[in-house]
């Protein structure tokens, strides 16, 4: 059995830590906040001070840290893992970061022996907590198989990609364009029906019935009719990131991006008024503006 390693002990990474533990493998983790460090304990995972400690104990590290500066840190720091880890052992980058991050620890990560897997997720918190999530992985085609066992731990649909590190963040970018175009369609076709007289309720009925009553939909609407802006797993910052890399890679490829480019702005302002709250909180700007509140009757 593998021993693996966990940096970032947040929303998803904490759930990832609770399914590698349930499905019998021994995990180290580290976290820059204590509390999330006696969550990993009680759990029955081996809290750690540094990455460089998780690296001395673990086969395979998963690196589900917020942007590319922190995986940098992570891997390259001081007390970073490759100070410790041992050739033959995977890196697994899970954050969502910039294609070109991931791909500019290709060799300073291979010419330690060590390999490298590209695997951002989806899925969320749920995804996470539920074992549930999507992965889509890059990296050569041994290195997938033989971490297949850990990467089923945490996610229930696994893809291979691609080969070539990048490709699965480079996936990641163009899934979440449609997520964050979707949260702002369904943001403001709610609106649109509350101020024109339908009750929030109705909305919810016909839209779920309809082609685009997915789990998406039902799940943002739900939390906007019940109020909940705050503590459901989706930080409105993690998924103006996550737009930004988008955008960026849409530069890069010279791709128009009209309705993406809606949602990033429209994102950047509800970060702006609701810094703290999550992805829902930016309806209540479009509330504001056409004087309605879509909730419960």
């Amino acid at each position: 059995m593998k021993n693996i390693g966990i940096i970032g002990l947040g929303n998803m990474g904490i759930g990832m830590a609770a399914n590698l533990l349930k499905n019998g493998f021994k995990l180290s983790g580290f976290d820059l906040r204590e509390d999330r460090l006696k969550e990993l304990e009680r759990l029955g995972g081996k809290p750690a001070v540094t990455c460089q400690e998780v690296a001395e104990n673990s086969d395979i590290v998963f690196i589900m840290v917020f942007n590319g500066q922190q995986v940098k840190e992570v891997v390259l720091g001081e007390t970073g893992l490759l100070k410790s880890l041992k050739p033959g052992s995977v890196v697994i980058v899970s954050a969502t970061i910039n294609p070109a991050e991931v791909k500019e620890l290709e060799i300073p990560i291979l010419d330690k022996g060590i390999n490298l897997i590209d695997s951002p997720v989806s899925g969320g918190k749920s995804g996470a907590d539920n074992g549930t999530l999507t992965l889509m992985t890059a990296c050569k085609k041994e290195v997938f198989e033989d971490c297949k066992n850990v990467l089923e731990a945490v996610g229930q649909n696994i893809y291979h990609v691609d080969e070539e590190i990048g490709i699965g963040q480079t996936v990641k970018a163009a899934l979440q364009a449609l997520i964050g175009a979707s949260f702002t369609a369904i943001f403001e076709s709610l609106v649109l029906g509350v101020k024109a007289g339908v009750k929030a309720e109705t909305l919810y009925e016909v839209f779920s019935a309809s082609g685009v009553g997915s789990p998406l939909f039902k799940n943002v609407a739900k939390l906007i009719m019940e109020r909940k802006f705050k503590g459901t797993g989706s930080h409105i910052g993690t998924m103006y990131k996550d737009l930004g890399i988008s955008m960026n890679m849409a530069k890069e490829n010279g791709v128009a991006m009209f309705t993406t480019s809606a949602a990033y702005e429209l994102f950047r302002s509800g970060k702006s008024l609701f810094p703290e709250e999550d992805n829902w909180s930016i309806v209540k700007l479009l509330e504001q503006i056409a004087g309605t509140e879509v909730k419960k009757q």
